[in-house]
């Protein structure tokens, strides 16, 4: 059987998650696409009888900042290799009262602060020009079948919340998280977009798992100030429990 055909899931990891652990039978693969080279080498295997495909987004060694990733490249070439359904895990910032650092939520909605970044397909020229409807941008069953995973395998996820996407790469300042919760952002990343959109042109069940890092900018209850060794130990900590929750995750 070909790899486009036994595909079951793609994942893309953010920051921290680099290499999937767990995957057996391994094979890197190079993927030249007509809007360039994806972000690294995409990692197909197997666990828990599911084929899947990896693809770290910020390049393997964490060298693409949120702006420059060639999202396109990396959504068509998960396309290419017969992907139909892609989790993209995001590390962000808390602003919700229970989506402190360690949390893991799912998010249902999202509101979008990036500017000069590639957001389309159609962008290109003699592409069709495609109206895609986005008013919910994260699948629903897809979304499902991971909170019904997490729950079988007793990891404590939140369901729903609004992830705003900001250009980064720097952190935002205490003013823009204060108009972001006004705006009724839950979470704040910088790579939720444009993939989420690119993903629905495609035609791919997409849905993020999304994983706190540290307060967001003013809403940590004990006023401390943002350090980064805290926000790679509570990355840390959560992304040891994705592997988890995918591999409860049923085939399609």
């Amino acid at each position: 059987m070909s790899d486009r055909a036994a595909i079951d899931l793609a994942l893309i990891g953010g920051t921290g998650l680099y290499a999937f652990p767990g995957l057996e039978d391994l094979r890197r693969q190079e993927v030249a696409t007509r809007w360039g080279a994806p972000s690294a080498p995409i990692v197909t295997g197997v666990l828990s009888g599911k084929r899947m495909a990896f693809l770290a987004r910020h390049g393997e060694a964490h060298t693409i900042a949120p702006h420059r990733i060639n999202y396109r490249a990396n959504l068509a070439a998960l396309h290419e290799l017969g992907a139909r359904r892609v989790i993209g895990v995001n590390a962000v910032g808390g602003i919700r009262a229970d989506m402190g650092p360690r949390a893991i939520v799912l998010p249902d909605q999202l509101i979008d602060y990036t500017h000069g970044r590639v957001a389309s397909f159609c962008d290109a020229e003699g592409e069709p020009v495609l109206h895609v409807d986005f008013s919910e941008p994260y699948d629903a069953g897809l979304r499902g079948a991971l909170l019904a995973a997490a729950r079988a395998a007793g990891v404590p996820v939140v369901d729903g919340g609004c992830y705003g996407a900001t250009q980064g790469p720097r952190l935002e300042t205490s003013a823009e998280i204060a108009r972001m919760r006004r705006d009724g952002c839950d979470l704040v990343g910088m790579t939720g977009m444009p993939e989420a959109a690119l993903a629905r042109e495609l035609g791919l069940e997409y849905a993020c798992l999304a994983l706190v890092a540290n307060w967001a900018a003013g809403c940590d209850p004990q006023a401390s100030r943002i350090s980064l060794d805290e926000i790679h130990a509570h990355l840390a900590a959560a992304t040891a429990r994705v592997p988890v929750i995918i591999a409860a995750l049923p085939s399609a």
